[in-house]
């Protein structure tokens, strides 16, 4: 575990407004110089607090304007039946996030699709990889808010 002090945190912030930025402007940022910036980004990459350095893409000029929450259900829960759930839904592109949930509800799957054709098309898929008990589906109307960044 790692310790963050409020200069990590700021660097932090300010990576996720934007990792792209040059390594003399983020040290600007935080008031550092920009090999003390590198160090600090170095040991938060080693440590696993920075994962990646991605770029975010508007799924909506994609054509991908669709996004769908799927509820399920599921009568096993073996270690095996996971294990193939977890295989089942990594393996499919369109799911952007699967979340094992507490309450009634087993499972919780994020997707983008483009339309509802598409949303049926993952459906059987996902139903030919892996038996399920109960499927049900949300589609989001509007969004609200949206955002990757933590509150550092």
């Amino acid at each position: 575990m790692i310790t963050l002090d409020p200069t990590d945190h700021r660097i932090l912030a300010a990576l996720q407004r934007d990792c792209a930025q040059p390594l003399e402007e983020l040290g600007q940022k935080v008031g550092l110089s920009r090999n003390a910036c590198w160090r600090r980004v170095k040991t938060m990459e080693e440590a696993g607090v920075l994962r990646a350095r991605v770029a975010l893409v508007d799924a909506d000029k994609l054509g991908l304007s669709l996004q769908v929450f799927i509820l399920v259900r599921t009568s096993s829960h073996s270690a095996d039946w996971s294990k193939r759930f977890t295989t089942a839904v990594r393996s499919i592109p369109e799911i952007q996030g699967a979340y094992r949930m507490t309450g009634d509800l087993d499972y919780l799957i994020r997707a983008r699709v483009a339309h509802m054709g598409d949303y049926d098309q993952l459906y059987q898929r996902l139903t030919a990889k892996i038996e399920l008990s109960d499927v049900s589906a949300s589609f989001v109307m509007e969004e609200i808010k949206e955002t990757t960044a933590l509150p550092v």
